[in-house]
C-alpha cells in the first residue's frame, strides 16, 4: 500500500493540486495530513478527493470548527483526529503521526512503530532508529526551503521516498526573508525563520 504524507501546506492551493496529482499518478490509496492547512478551504480540497485524508492538527489550524464540518459532511473523505498526534495501523504497519518533531524521536524510540511521521520544521528528513523509520515530508507551501516536497511511504517494504514537486510556487521572497530576519525579535514567532537560498 503507497501513503501520502504531507505537512504545512500553509495556504499553498497550487503545491496541493500539485501533490495529489501525483498521489493519483503514484496509485496512493491513503493520504495522511500532518496538520498546519491554516484555512477550510484546503479542507474542502482534502474532503473531495477520491483517495481518502487523515488528518491531524497542526499550530497553524484556526478555523478548526469550519474545518470539522468540513471534515463531516455526508460525502466528505476528511476524517480529522482531535490531537496534534495520533496512532494508526495500516496494511499491518504500526504508524505515529505528530505535527511536532519533539513528539517523533521519543515515539521512535519505544521500538512500538514501524513509521513515525512527523512535521512542523519544514525539513524534509528521513531517518531510522532502530526499526522504525522517522519521517518529515517537508513542507508542501515551499515557504522556508523553497522547495515543496512530500513523501510517499510504502508499507510493503517499510521505504519512504521523499518526492520534491515540480512547478512549485512559494510566496518566499526576498522581502518577505528580510523583514522576517530584521523583525524576528519583535515578532516573537516560535518558528525560526531563518530560509535556506535553494538558488
Amino acid at each position: 500500500m503507497k501513503i501520502l504524507v504531507i505537512s504545512d501546506i500553509h495556504e499553498n492551493f497550487h503545491n496541493l493540486l500539485l501533490a495529489l496529482e501525483e498521489a493519483k499518478r503514484r496509485s496512493v490509496e491513503q493520504i495522511i495530513c500532518l496538520g498546519d492547512l491554516m484555512n477550510t478551504g484546503i479542507a474542502k480540497v482534502l474532503a473531495i478527493q477520491e483517495i481518502p485524508v487523515f488528518m491531524i492538527w497542526g499550530n497553524n489550524d484556526g478555523e478548526k470548527v469550519e474545518i470539522m464540518q468540513t471534515a463531516l459532511q455526508d460525502d466528505s473523505n476528511l476524517d480529522v483526529s482531535v490531537n496534534v498526534y495520533d496512532f494508526m495501523e495500516l496494511d499491518g504497519r504500526k504508524l505515529f503521526l505528530s505535527h511536532y518533531n519533539d513528539l517523533a524521536e521519543p515515539m521512535a524510540q519505544s521500538g512500538l512503530y514501524d513509521a513515525v511521521f512527523f512535521g512542523h520544521n519544514h525539513k524534509a528528513s528521513v531517518k531510522n532508529i532502530g526499526k522504525t523509520i522517522v519521517v518529515n515530508p517537508g513542507e508542501i507551501c515551499a515557504q522556508k526551503t523553497g522547495l515543496s516536497t512530500m513523501a510517499i511511504y510504502d508499507t510493503k517494504n517499510n521505504e519512504v521516498e521523499i518526492v520534491t514537486l515540480e512547478g512549485s510556487v512559494t510566496l518566499k521572497s526576498d522581502l518577505v526573508d528580510n523583514y522576517f530576519r530584521d523583525n524576528a525579535e519583535k515578532l516573537g514567532f516560535r518558528s525560526d525563520f531563518v530560509y535556506e537560498d535553494k538558488s
